[in-house]
């Protein structure tokens, strides 16, 4: 059982799908682990660390050479998979519902693809979710590129020249991405409030010390779906926020807005007369720029100035703290393939709940139900 990694190609995608810990890892399970030369410069990881870990290291036509598994953060094009193993499983993050093409691709070419950003939300997958590691980080960071890009001070300060009054953030959406934000805004001493369409956030806003900010008398609207993801709300829903952010982001020096519905565009959640409304120097941090954007007029990696608010946001937050986002996806990678990895057949055997999830084509096929209507 050979278990390979390539350099990952994508623009501006520093991240690498191992790490010297799971090769170790997945050693100790019997698997033999090959890593293409310079896979990890941009996580800082030398090759040499690689080698000391028990894996080979060279060029990536070489190492992927009859390889049954191929990790990676975006997956790689079927043309560099010329060499794997006939029926060789690919685990990345697909991004199936918006590059169908790439499915078909995989299908075409006999790859057993797996899109990881599908593991279901259930207790004994939590260790294997690539979602909620990357938007831990990704909402520590939207903050802290805020900050830095805010002109002013985040916390109070008593000096004796006068006050320095602390920073007002307000957090859109409190999914993992928005409750980081929320905890990290709040270390670095702002005045923190936060929204999401699904009342249970309430409690986990206040547990962080923020103030929820939340549409009253708006009956039977929850806004959860399958997962615990966000659903779309009614008209009468989206009208009563709207009315409520409006009066609320004008008060407001820094925005993070973090709303995502899975297969779909990122939801708007601030217009241009919204922005309108903030304060000059203001700033916000549209972390779902890459899907849509939840802000009018963001554009993915650019510096946007409107109506003197800095609106911004990357197109792969997570690549921006490449150690830590590799470290964690490498042990989601790992957890998941351990989790069912049998010791007889000396591979992984995915199970119905989590194999029918994340599994988009086997044997020439589109197989995942999402995805083959």
């Amino acid at each position: 059982m050979l278990i390979a990694a390539l350099k990952e190609t994508a623009a501006g995608e520093t991240r690498v799908a191992l790490t010297p810990e799971t090769v170790r890892k997945f050693a100790a399970l019997g698997a033999s682990v090959a890593i293409e030369s310079g896979a990890g410069e941009g996580a800082a990881i030398p090759d040499e660390a690689f080698r000391e870990a028990g894996a080979a290291v060279g060029p990536g036509a070489e190492i992927i050479a009859g390889a049954d598994i191929v990790l990676a953060v975006q997956p790689p094009d079927v043309a560099q998979l010329g060499p794997v193993a006939s029926g060789a499983m690919v685990a990345a993050m697909f991004d199936p519902f918006r590059r169908r093409e790439r499915v078909d691709a995989y299908a075409g070419a006999g790859l057993e693809a797996l899109a990881l950003e599908l593991m279901p939300r259930i207790t004994r997958a939590q260790s294997m979710d690539v979602l909620s590691s990357q938007a831990n980080l990704a909402g520590y960071k939207a903050v802290l590129a805020a900050a830095d890009t805010y002109g002013r001070a985040f916390p109070m300060m008593m000096t004796a020249a006068g006050t320095v009054q602390s920073a007002r953030v307000f957090v859109m959406g409190v999914g993992v991405a928005g409750l980081q934000a929320i905890a990290t805004a709040r270390r670095l001493g702002a005045q923190v409030s936060a929204t999401d369409v699904r009342s249970a956030t309430r409690e986990q806003i206040q547990s962080l010390g923020a103030k929820p900010v939340f549409v009253e008398d708006v009956a039977g609207i929850e806004g959860e779906g399958a997962g615990g993801y966000a659903t779309e709300m009614s008209e009468a829903y989206q009208r009563a926020q709207a009315e409520l952010v409006s009066a609320h982001i004008a008060r407001q020096d820094i925005v993070v807005t973090t709303a995502l519905i899975p297969g779909r565009p990122a939801p708007r959640l601030v217009s241009d007369a919204q922005i309108a409304s903030m304060k000059p120097g203001s700033v916000i941090y549209d972390l779902a720029v890459a899907q849509g954007g939840n802000v009018e007029g963001s554009e993915a990696d650019r510096i946007v100035r409107r109506h003197g608010v800095t609106i911004m946001g990357y197109s792969n937050t997570p690549a921006h703290l490449a150690a830590d986002a590799s470290a964690l996806y490498a042990r989601n990678l790992y957890n998941f393939l351990s989790a069912c990895w049998n010791k007889e057949a000396g591979r992984p055997v995915l199970d119905e709940e989590i194999g029918n999830a994340v599994r988009l084509t086997q044997g020439g096929r589109i197989v995942n139900e999402g995805l083959a209507g």
